[in-house]
């Protein structure tokens, strides 16, 4: 199969893993922030499963990164099957996160999304200070 080696070299390569996580958080403004009404029950603490998608940046196409291993890092993140996360929203989840896996493999652009239940979430790009 031919390619074209000016495309592949200009491409930005990422490789992703997913895991999940049952997890307890809640939202305490939305039980006193008068513009949050409708929403109110979020300041009860509140189960979802948490879908974590983890998207790292590697520089050439023959397993720079080991997705496997990526994985089980990301998974070792968590202790507990089911994870209680107090107060933090998926964006504060996605900042811990990245915190441990920029120590991990440091200098890589990554995205970093966090879903509750597969409905709602947020994703977050992260780009290395020297980009």
């Amino acid at each position: 199969m031919y390619y074209n080696q000016v495309m592949i070299k200009e491409a930005t390569k990422w490789i992703w893993v997913t895991f999940q996580r049952a997890g307890f958080h809640y939202y305490p403004e939305a039980g006193t922030n008068p513009n949050l009404k409708d929403v109110s029950y979020l300041s009860f603490k509140h189960r979802h499963l948490f879908k974590f998608k983890i998207q790292i940046q590697v520089t050439h196409s023959n397993r720079e990164l080991e997705f496997h291993q990526v994985l089980n890092f990301c998974e070792s993140l968590f202790d507990d099957r089911i994870i209680n996360i107090d107060n933090k929203s998926v964006e504060m989840l996605a900042d811990s996160i990245y915190d441990s896996l920029s120590r991990a493999y440091p200098s890589r652009a990554m995205k970093i999304e966090v879903s509750e239940d597969g409905e709602c979430g947020g994703v977050i790009e992260y780009f290395p200070e020297n980009s």
